[in-house]
C-alpha cells in the first residue's frame, strides 16, 4: 500500500460506511408517521422512545465515524444498533420464499458492515479525523 494513500483511503472508506446511517436517519426524521407505522407493523411498543433511540444512534454513529470523532465508540454503538434492527427487522429465518431471500441478503449486508465498523473500532479513524487531529495536539 502507498502510504500516501492511505489517508485517502481511510477517509473515503469511513464516508461510506458512514453514509447509509446519517442518510437513513433523515430518512426516518422525514418520514416519522411511516417509520412508526413500519415499527408497530413488527409488534414493537415505545416506538417514540425507541424511534428517537433508533435516530441517535444512527446519526451520532454516522457523524463519529465520518468525522472520526471517538469513532471507536460510534462504530460500536453502530453495531449495537445493526444487531438490534437486523434481529427485529430482517429476521429472515420467519420467512418463505422470495421474502426470505430478501431478508436474508439485507441481514447479511448489516453483518458486512459490521465488519467494516469491527475494522474501525479495532483500529481507530486514522487520518485524517478528529481523533488524529487531537492525538498532535
Amino acid at each position: 500500500m502507498n502510504p500516501r494513500l492511505e489517508p485517502a483511503l481511510t477517509l473515503l472508506g469511513r464516508i461510506l460506511l458512514s453514509l447509509i446511517f446519517i442518510l437513513s436517519a433523515g430518512g426516518k426524521i422525514a418520514d416519522w408517521p411511516g417509520t412508526a407505522g413500519y415499527m408497530a407493523s413488527k409488534g414493537m411498543v415505545a416506538i417514540p422512545v425507541l424511534l428517537t433511540l433508533a435516530i441517535v444512534f444512527e446519526l451520532g454513529g454516522g457523524l463519529s465515524v465520518l468525522l472520526g470523532f471517538k469513532a471507536r465508540w460510534g462504530a460500536l454503538a453502530l453495531i449495537i444498533f445493526l444487531i438490534t434492527a437486523s434481529v427485529i427487522f430482517h429476521n429472515f429465518w420467519a420467512y418463505t420464499g422470495a421474502e426470505k431471500q430478501t431478508q436474508m441478503v439485507h441481514f447479511l449486508k448489516n453483518l458486512s458492515i459490521m465488519g467494516g465498523l469491527l475494522l474501525v473500532v479495532a483500529r481507530g479513524a486514522g487520518k485524517p479525523s478528529l481523533d488524529a487531529r487531537r492525538k498532535t495536539k
